[in-house]
């Protein structure tokens, strides 16, 4: 038996818009072990962790869209969204609903693929002494699935899938809706930054925890990714000047550069180029001198995420400061 202690950190986001509160949440899993026998550490409870990190992660189920497999667990959940993509003539089915309405909102679904594979590169070994890195694993792998189908050329990706309007307008289960789900793509000629990179961000952290279990996916990921943050850097645009039908749902309201800070960072550590940790380093010169305290990290905004990791690679004195206050 290990005993292990746990610390859950509760990201909770809320934005108001158009008088609409909508709320976004996730669980950063943070363990330690004590792999003796008979030790009970002085920060254990009588609560089963594990089990609150199993339904965390069954939230995620839930929220598939598409064909589901076998393996679903869910015995209300059905087969949904089965057209998505068809009104462009591509298979954009799967990934993630949103938020208890059934918009694939791009930014927002990538930002937590990232996050959630930022869990199993830092606590790897703690998911599978919990019996539940292969869980995780298939969570994350039903968005960056998703992600590859989404991103149809070096230039163009699927954005959005639904209508925000369409959808709050009508309430009912994923599996039986009645309207159209028109898809938006941002490309070369009406550029996204925001969610090209966060993608990027995504698959490059995707490929980093695929490659010990499955090497050719890991290689895929980061072909996509590499392609992805070159887009988002080249053709500079904030996403909801071309995907306008998000902008009273997930607007870019701190505008791109956490993103490329974000993507950069990530493609660093899945290729140990310097390139990418350069042209993060030069994307945190275009961020305002005073940097926001402000807010906490979430689908906006990834600076303070940014700032913890690279406080770790360059032991540079203003991450380190700025990251502590």
């Amino acid at each position: 038996m290990h005993i292990f202690e746990t610390r859950l950190i509760l990201f909770n986001t809320v934005q108001n818009t158009n008088g609409m509160t909508r709320r976004w949440s996730f669980l950063v899993q943070c363990f330690t072990f004590k792999k003796k026998e008979g030790v009970r550490s002085r920060y254990m409870s009588d609560y089963n962790y594990v089990e609150v990190l199993q339904k965390s992660i069954l939230f995620y189920e839930a929220q598939r869209s598409g064909k589901l497999p076998e393996s679903n667990r869910l015995n209300w959940r059905g087969d949904s969204g089965l057209e998505d993509g068809k009104d462009v003539g591509h298979d954009l089915t799967g990934g993630w609903y949103d938020a208890g309405d059934h918009v694939k909102f791009g930014l927002p679904m990538a930002y937590s693929a990232a996050v959630l594979a930022w869990t199993v590169y830092e606590y790897r070994e703690a998911y599978e002494e919990a019996e539940l890195l292969d869980d995780m694993l298939d969570q994350i792998k039903w968005a960056t699935d998703y992600f590859l189908k989404a991103h149809t050329g070096p230039n163009e990706f699927w954005a959005q899938v639904g209508d925000g309007n369409a959808d709050h307008g009508w309430w009912g289960p994923a599996e039986v809706m009645p309207m159209n789900r028109p898809a938006f793509k941002i490309d070369e000629h009406c550029p996204g930054t925001e969610v090209a990179a966060q993608t990027a961000a995504a698959l490059a952290a995707g490929s980093i925890i695929f490659k010990e279990t499955d090497a050719p996916y890991a290689a895929k990921l980061l072909t996509h990714a590499k392609q992805l943050y070159a887009f988002a850097d080249q053709y500079r645009g904030e996403y909801t000047d071309c995907v306008t039908n998000a902008q009273p749902f997930y607007n870019s309201w701190s505008g791109y550069i956490d993103e490329l800070i974000w993507g950069g960072i990530w493609l660093y550590l899945a290729t140990n180029d310097q390139t990418y940790l350069n042209k993060a380093l030069k994307a945190v010169e275009e961020w305002p001198k005073d940097w926001d305290y402000t807010f906490t990290m979430s689908w906006d905004n990834t600076f303070f995420a940014s700032q913890i990791l690279l406080a770790r690679i360059t032991k540079e004195k203003r991450f380190i400061e700025s990251t502590e206050r």
